[in-house]
C-alpha cells in the first residue's frame, strides 16, 4: 500500500487530482483505517477547491489518527477559514465509510466554483496559491 500512496502523492503533485483520488479511494476502501489515504483525498478535494469536503475528510482522519499532524493542521485551517467565511464546518458521520463518499466524475475535468468577491475598478486578480500554501495558511 505504501507505493500505492507514493504513487498518488506524485500524481497529486502533478496535479492529476482525479488519477490521485482513485488511489487514494482504492487504499480507504482497502484498509478503512488509512488516515494517511483520508488525508490524501482531502487534499485531492483542497485541489479540487471542495472546502467542505476537504474539512470532512481531514477530520476524519483526525478521527482515525489523533496523532496525524497533516490531519491536524488541515483540519483546524480549513476549520479557520470555513468560520471566517461564516460557514458552518460540516459534520463527520462515522456511520458513512470514507471511501464510499462521492468523488469528482473522472471523465470531465474538475472545476472550481466561481468565486465572488466585491471588486473594484482597480483590483487585479489574487495570483492562485499552491496547496500547500493554502493548507498552510499563507
Amino acid at each position: 500500500m505504501i507505493e500505492l500512496l507514493l504513487q498518488a502523492d506524485r500524481l497529486l503533485t502533478v496535479d492529476l487530482v482525479d488519477q490521485a483520488d482513485a488511489i487514494y479511494r482504492r487504499v480507504a476502501e482497502q484498509d478503512p483505517r488509512n488516515a494517511i489515504a483520508v488525508v490524501g483525498m482531502a487534499r485531492c478535494a483542497l485541489a479540487r477547491a471542495d472546502d467542505h469536503e476537504a474539512y470532512r475528510l481531514a477530520a476524519r482522519a483526525l478521527e482515525i489518527d489523533p496523532r496525524n499532524e497533516m490531519a491536524r493542521r488541515m483540519e483546524a485551517r480549513l476549520r479557520e477559514v470555513l468560520e471566517t467565511r461564516g460557514e458552518t464546518p460540516g459534520a463527520v458521520s462515522p456511520e458513512t465509510p470514507v471511501a464510499m463518499a462521492p468523488a469528482a466524475p473522472s471523465s470531465a475535468p474538475a472545476v472550481a466554483p466561481p468565486v465572488t468577491r466585491p471588486s473594484t475598478p482597480t483590483a487585479a486578480p489574487a495570483p492562485r496559491r499552491s496547496l500547500l500554501d493554502r493548507v498552510r495558511g499563507r
